[in-house]
């Protein structure tokens, strides 16, 4: 006969602890319904991997590329690591609106009386999303190569930056998904990731040479602005094969991210969920 005894809140909360192996296939149940539900959705598709990738790539190149760089497979090494970043990081500010709508929704509480992992939906959430990063980023390289693109450090070095931007991004994600659960809507998360990340990317020297910029701009686009960093580490890998101090710097700085907002995301979680 099934146990129907009604546990205090305590022993409930014991009874329904998981561990370290069961919380990692709750984590890719969730992770596979995430991809499932992008799976319905095409728009998500037409937007993140043909609008942002594709048109982007044909815009800034036949638009600028004469202008800025003289001719367009001079300006192909400088706009394609651009697009690349920007289109993971405008991904990555949708991270968190996804696990609002499931929060809204009631969703996550309908979780909640299920024995599995509590960090699961939530973790389950974000680990989806890097597979949307990398497809953007092939579409990036896919536009690229059809323009005549040709990295100079090969094929090994365009994988290396995909999964690096894919990194960064992924961890710029637990910070949006933090907003997200702190905002009253998610049309105001949503909004905040786009005047946050925008400004960001377009200030920096994604398209356009630092150099060519005035001195405070410049200022602000090579010390100030960290998505600049990311910028000249892609650049030095696809031209130079090389990982300089850059790497290392943007490296320490997302792990910084995870340490603080990982713990926070949680606590907001818990709290709304």
């Amino acid at each position: 006969m099934a146990d129907t005894t009604i546990l205090p809140a305590n022993q409930r909360t014991l009874k329904n602890r998981v561990g370290v192996g069961t919380t990692i296939r709750n984590s890719g149940t969730l992770a596979y319904r995430a991809l499932l539900k992008m799976s319905k959705n095409p728009e998500i598709f037409v937007d993140f991997f043909v609008v942002l990738p594709v048109m982007f790539t044909l815009l800034f190149t036949f638009l600028f590329g004469g202008a800025i760089a003289g001719n367009i497979p001079n300006y192909l090494p400088i706009v394609i690591p651009g697009v690349l970043l920007m289109s993971s990081f405008t991904n990555c500010t949708t991270a968190g609106s996804k696990l609002r709508e499931d929060v809204d929704k009631g969703t996550t509480s309908r979780f909640k009386s299920m024995p599995i992992a509590r960090i699961a939906p939530l973790a389950g959430s974000l680990t989806a999303d890097p597979i949307r990063y990398v497809m953007g980023g092939i579409t990036v390289f896919t536009t690229g190569y059809i323009l005549g693109y040709r990295p100079e450090a090969g094929i090994p070095a365009v994988i290396f930056s995909i999964l690096f931007v894919m990194f960064v991004a992924w961890c710029l994600s637990w910070v949006f998904a933090f907003i997200s659960l702190c905002t009253k809507t998610i049309s105001t998360a949503s909004a905040i990731g786009v005047v946050v990340m925008f400004p960001l990317v377009f200030l920096s020297n994604a398209f356009v040479p630092a150099e060519t910029m005035p001195g405070w701009l410049q200022y602000f686009v090579l010390h100030i602005n960290p998505l600049s960093r990311v910028i000249i580490v892609v650049r030095q890998l696809l031209a130079y094969g090389i990982i300089g101090a850059d790497f290392w710097l943007v490296l320490f700085g997302t792990l910084a991210l995870l340490v603080v907002f990982i713990p926070l995301t949680l606590i907001a979680y818990k709290r709304k969920a």
